[in-house]
């Protein structure tokens, strides 16, 4: 056994180490400590570590091989970048520390939710209490005579008001101070908003009281009861009581808003086996999971981070992540995704991407980047909300002013319930949350189900779509083709034919290529090594086998080699129309034969498009096939219309030219060939595999790629926008109502006057309507 030591010049901060001295250093933080009799030591895999304090000693105690191989050194500094704020309504608002907007006051929350109780709606409930325990004995006090408690007659109006002073003010110069504090910081910004309207009624009313309290003496004779001036005491304490149910309604809403990213950031596990060299395996924590660990994962687990399996086989249900309900087979040489559950066997992995590189760490930041974003539906609130409250301030100016000019005795008490009335009910915050709200929760009902929004306008926009372009290969069909036919068109055997293009494509990545050398292997062809191989992109591949020149590719290939291919095209054509991909070879500088394969379609395709026709959309087959092999492909499904022999920067001039004709075009792709047509379409939708999940030019990313999640991501996108228009209409008509009722539109016809309590009750309900409207987003069958 060794000590793992050597004299290092001690660092700034830390015990200072006498001269000569052993050290030794500290493992977890590096530092460099003295070696001393009782010293903080561990022994490990033969060598003695010595640790700095308690703290770095139970890190290493959590997870001594990490530290003592040294793979700590791999993961660099790991300080958690700090918890980042922003305003649901405006997310162009970032904090690095909870507080409130300066643009509309309203409380900010995480980006990415926590598990962590909300400071302000702990703080807001504590406030509710006392508000609520305060305001109770008001009502009480001055309602006590509807219900048969006449307590003011009993001990007095004037020992009854100075009673209320007390009872009320606790509640308006404490309790209300965070609606004075914003209301204040709206001013000096000169961004008004609810927070405003809300101090300038609250501290309406209860300046009146506090006057009619002290100065009795300067109201008119009109304005006495008995010994005093009536008072609204009650009305701004339980104004603020009732905001206070408002904002604690709401914030606990808000919060589950964020259910479905905290679900998503539960699906990985907090440790993950790790297999040690000697083949021992202990639970290790999992940020200290680097890249290329092995690790063990049970029947039953989650897995820990995206690897590939290098030991065993199981089923692994990847449904929390793809939507797709049906468990996937992994073996040997699978990848494998973090977050996804192993059903039955023991596998094996070894990490690929770990930390914030895994699918599911993109999926969480995705989601929370569409949380952050806005959608052009979004401008006309904006619109309104500028105007709004300037416009509500006047409203209650006028108000107050008409009553008190044309109003019945005691005018001023009538223009001053009217005033705070319309200003209190006028509080737009249900416009402001009636698009953000809803974008927030769409976006993490599509997470669960495979549907990653990028941004709010994409997902509007994909209401909107009624167009599509797809590609064939991997988006219709499965991706992985077969090899069906062995055509000699001469002397040269079948078996020869598919020797020769079988080795020639040995040397090529093509899927196609791929299918024939399988199809080889399979029927036990043995394939000699290439020479001089060479790939004409759109053409084919050319080279040497034995000696021997072989061509392999279509009829622009043949004519590259000077090849007449019309006596094979008949043949050729009979492959085509059955849907296969025929290929032309050349032997020696003669037609040899065709070799065919076929992509075989997947299950879910032909229904997928049944569907996306029903919801009105127009579906074009974008391939770079042979036009004959893709027409019989679209014919058994039903597509529209077809454009074949179209490369990839093909695609993004027909997506100019259907828009060009005033189509709304989606153009789903792979997200690296068709890079230009994603961000030319108005949606670019990412066919991902759950390898690369952030495709930036797709506002939409499908994590399995096929047409049920375009489906998805279509119903989702009609859902959202017809919530948001709801929320919105709810909002308008709703202010557009109230404010009328609250300035006494009614009295004169109906003699209803709102009273100021009835309508901050109802300004706390709108807020709480329009967010468990979008909620019901959360339940939306996709």
């Amino acid at each position: 056994m060794t000590d793992r030591h050597q004299d290092h010049p001690h660092h700034h901060g830390q015990a200072e180490i006498p001269p000569g001295a052993p050290t030794a250093k500290d493992p977890v933080c590096g530092m460099t400590v003295a070696i001393a009799a009782g010293s903080r030591s561990r022994e490990f895999g033969g060598d003695r570590f010595h640790f700095c304090s308690d703290g770095c000693l139970a890190k290493f105690d959590a997870d001594p091989w990490f530290y003592a191989s040294g793979n700590v050194a791999k993961v660099g500094p790991r300080a958690q970048p700090g918890t980042q704020y922003t305003c649901p309504m405006h997310p162009e608002i970032i904090r690095d520390a909870p507080g409130s907007c300066p643009i509309c006051g309203m409380a900010l929350e995480p980006i990415v939710p926590t598990d962590e109780p909300s400071a302000e709606l702990t703080d807001f409930t504590r406030r509710l209490w006392i508000s609520a325990a305060l305001a109770a004995p008001l009502i009480l006090l001055t309602m006590g005579g509807l219900v048969g408690l006449p307590l003011r007659d009993w001990i007095g109006h004037r020992v009854a008001v100075y009673v209320e002073f007390l009872l009320a003010t606790p509640v308006v110069l404490w309790a209300a101070r965070p609606f004075f504090r914003r209301g204040w910081e709206s001013i000096r910004a000169i961004s008004p908003n609810m927070w405003t309207l809300i101090s300038l009624g609250v501290g309406a009313a209860y300046l009146y009281s506090l006057v009619a309290t002290f100065l009795p003496g300067i109201f008119p004779a009109q304005y006495r009861m008995g010994d005093g001036v009536g008072t609204y005491y009650e009305a701004a304490a339980v104004i603020v009581a009732l905001i206070f149910v408002g904002q604690v309604l709401e914030l606990r809403a808000r919060e589950r808003t964020g259910d479905a990213i905290r679900a998503l950031l539960d699906l990985a596990p907090k440790t993950a086996r790790r297999i040690l060299p000697d083949g021992s395996e202990y639970e290790a924590p999992l940020e200290n999971v680097v890249e290329g660990d092995l690790l063990r994962v049970r029947p039953g687990d989650s897995l820990p981070v995206d690897g590939e399996v290098v030991e065993g086989h199981s089923a692994v249900d990847e449904s929390m992540i793809t939507g797709e309900p049906l468990p996937v087979e992994k073996a040997q040489g699978d990848r494998v995704t973090g977050g996804t559950i192993n059903k039955n066997g023991t596998l094996a992995i070894r990490a690929m991407q770990v930390g914030a590189d895994t699918v599911l760490a993109q999926i969480v930041e995705m989601v929370a980047g569409a949380r952050r974003s806005r959608a052009p539906i979004q401008g006309l609130a904006d619109k309104v909300s500028a105007v709004f409250v300037p416009t509500v301030v006047l409203t209650a100016i006028v108000a107050f002013a008409v009553w008190l000019l044309a109003g019945p005795e005691p005018a001023l008490a009538f223009a001053i319930a009217a005033a705070v009335s319309v200003l209190i009910i006028a509080c737009p915050c249900a416009l402001g949350l009636a698009t953000p709200i809803s974008i927030t929760t769409a976006a993490g009902r599509g997470a669960q189900a495979g549907v990653l929004i990028k941004d709010a306008e994409a997902l509007e926009r994909m209401a909107r779509v009624n167009t599509l372009i797809v590609d064939k290969t991997g988006t219709l069909t499965e991706g992985r083709p077969k090899l069906t036919d062995v055509v000699a068109l001469g002397a040269t055997a079948e078996d020869r034919i598919l020797a020769l293009a079988a080795a020639l494509e040995r040397g090529s990545e093509h899927p196609l290529a791929e299918a024939i050398v399988e199809g080889a292997a399979a029927r036990g062809v043995t394939l000699e090594k290439p020479s001089g191989f060479e790939a004409l992109t759109g053409k084919g591949v050319r080279g040497t086998v034995g000696g021997v020149p072989v061509a392999l590719g279509n009829p622009a290939m043949m004519r590259e080699i000077g090849l007449d291919t019309g006596a094979a095209e008949a043949a050729a054509d009979r492959l085509r129309d059955d849907g296969k991909t025929a290929m032309y070879v050349a032997v020696d500088g003669a037609l040899a034969g065709l070799v065919a394969v076929a992509d075989p379609i997947k299950e879910t395709t032909e229904a997928a498009i049944r569907t996306l026709h029903r919801q009105g959309l127009r579906v074009i087959m974008a391939t770079g096939d042979n036009r004959r092999t893709a027409e019989a492909v679209a014919a058994k499904l039903g597509i529209d219309e077809v454009r074949a022999g179209v490369l990839p920067e093909d695609k993004k001039t027909l997506v100019e030219e259907l828009r060009a004709q005033g189509a709304a075009v989606a153009m789903a792709g792979d997200g690296v060939n068709d890079a230009p047509a994603l961000a030319a379409a108005d949606v670019g939708i990412a066919m991902g595999t759950g390898a690369d999940v952030a495709v930036e030019s797709a506002g939409i990313t499908l994590l399995k790629g096929d047409l049920t999640g375009i489906v998805r991501a279509r119903k989702l996108a009609r859902a959202t926008l017809r919530n948001i228009k709801q929320n919105l209409f709810f909002a308008f008509v709703y202010n557009a109502a109230g404010v009328p009722i609250a300035a006494g539109i009614l009295y004169p016809v109906f003699g209803l006057l709102l009273s100021p309590m009835i309508a901050a009750a109802a300004m706390s309900f709108s807020s709480v309507s329009v967010i468990g409207n979008a909620l019901r987003l959360r339940r939306l069958k996709l």
